[in-house]
Parts: structure tokens; sequence; C-alpha cells
């Protein structure tokens, strides 16, 4: 097997779980093949540079090998080498979501908490009316 095609490769390396999934990032010009977009019927060679993003998480992976089935995990890792810069990048893109700050916690508008309600009612009942004193 000298070549085959991405999506399929995808698939069988693990990076989706599904061709059809593959298919789809594919044609959201996700991943590149030798910096190039690819299509999902382009195929792929021993040796290949491929760039794709799974999230917010861009990975470029070197082709080591081929294969046409999806396997075990520790058997589908060693089709691909992911380049140092793409670890590195990805690394620090792990530490920084781990160090950010939590999005739950920005949000002022909604529901007032049980605390936040009793502050309202305590500045309120000491104001009847709207009128100036």
């Amino acid at each position: 097997m000298n070549a085959l095609r991405i999506d399929k490769w995808l698939w069988a390396a693990r990076f989706y779980k599904t061709r059809s999934l593959a298919s789809d990032e594919i044609g959201k010009n996700r991943v590149q093949i030798n910096g190039q977009d690819a299509k999902p019927s382009k195929e792929v060679k021993v040796g290949d540079t491929v760039c794709l993003r799974q999230g917010a998480v861009e990975r470029t992976v070197l082709v080591q090998g081929l294969s046409g089935v999806r396997g075990p995990a520790p058997v589908a890792q060693l089709l691909y080498a992911e380049t140092p810069e793409s670890l590195e990048a990805r690394q620090k893109s792990a530490e920084q979501s781990r160090l950010a700050r939590e999005p739950a916690l920005s949000i002022e508008q909604g529901r007032p908490t049980k605390r936040d309600r009793r502050q309202i009612e305590k500045t309120w009942d000491n104001r009847w009316s709207a009128g100036i004193d």
C-alpha cells in the first residue's frame, strides 16, 4: 500500500471517531496535507506532513505508516509522529487553559443568588417609595 485516502487514514490513526467526522472536518478546511487544503479523497503517503485542528488544538504530524483498518490506540500511534513544535504548542495551550479563569465566574446577569437577593431586599426595605425624602 503506497497511498491511502486522508479521511480513512485520520480515522485509522484515531484522530476522529468516525470516517464521516473526518470527512466533515476536511470539508471545513481544518486539515492540510503538505501545506495545502485537503479533500477527503486526497491520498496521503509516508513522509507527508498533515496539519489538523481538533477543537482549539492544532496538531502537526508526520505520516510514518499507512493502515486502512482502525486498530488499538498503541498501534494507531505508530502511524504518525507529532512534531516537537506541535507538542510544545499543545502543552502551552493546555497550561493556559488550566490556569484560565472559570468562565462561569464572569457571569453577572441572570438569577440572583440567595446572598444577592438578601442584599437587594435590605436596600429596598428602607425605601418604601420612589419619592424624594
